[in-house]
């Protein structure tokens, strides 16, 4: 079976296991999560698909229209707005000294677990690894990347809109995913019988 071997971090991209210690990322292990998590695993890939497919059922931009083509203007759309806005991100987590991996719930019960998953898009760890703060460098990201791609698309755009309208969208992709990392081990866990194992949160 394919997904037999298949680690977790290869497919919500690195994080801190639920059973893992809180360490501090060096600058080149930052490197290697900004990496992971915009270029390598799938998840970005996959969730960028998906949100094209949504722009492309509304018919956003108009200009493109519909068909095969104008789906794939809107996957490069997207992707282009990931890559800004993970590399803001990045850079403000760096600077600030935040964790930029998802932590996995030490919690029990589904409910607990959504909770910690929605408000984790919200709140991350400082470089104590012990006090959360507002993930203000994800939602800086967001609003730069939808300021940003307004100049590509198609027709007069307001930047400031595009801007705030990519931070809300930071709000609701942003915690679908995590709920979805959040339950990723298990799922992988459900199909190979076995826990994936965790090396330093996915990093080499």
């Amino acid at each position: 079976m394919v997904l037999k071997n298949l680690p977790a971090e290869r497919v919500i991209g690195p994080y801190i296991p639920s059973t893992g210690p809180f360490v501090p990322l060096t600058n080149k292990q930052r490197e290697e999560v900004y990496l992971r998590q915009t270029f390598v695993t799938p998840g970005p890939y996959v969730v960028r698909l998906f949100s094209a497919g949504v722009d492309q059922a509304r018919d956003s931009p108009s200009q493109w229209g519909g068909g095969i083509g104008a789906y794939g203007e809107r996957v490069a759309n997207r992707y282009g707005r990931l890559v800004l806005a993970n590399t803001v991100s990045a850079l403000g987590n760096a600077a600030l000294g935040y964790e930029p991996r998802y932590d996995l719930c030490r919690c029990h019960g589904f409910g607990a677990r959504v909770r910690h998953a929605v408000v984790r898009d919200f709140l991350t760890y400082d470089r104590t690894e012990r006090n959360l703060r507002p993930a203000i460098p994800s939602y800086a990201g967001a609003f730069v990347s939808g300021v940003i791609s307004s100049q590509w698309l198609p027709g007069k755009q307001n930047v400031w809109k595009d801007g705030a309208f990519a931070t809300l969208s930071q709000a609701g992709y942003g915690s679908a995913y995590n709920v979805f990392s959040e339950f990723a081990v298990d799922i992988l866990h459900k199909i190979t019988k076995k826990y994936p194992k965790h090396v330093n949160a996915g990093l080499p």
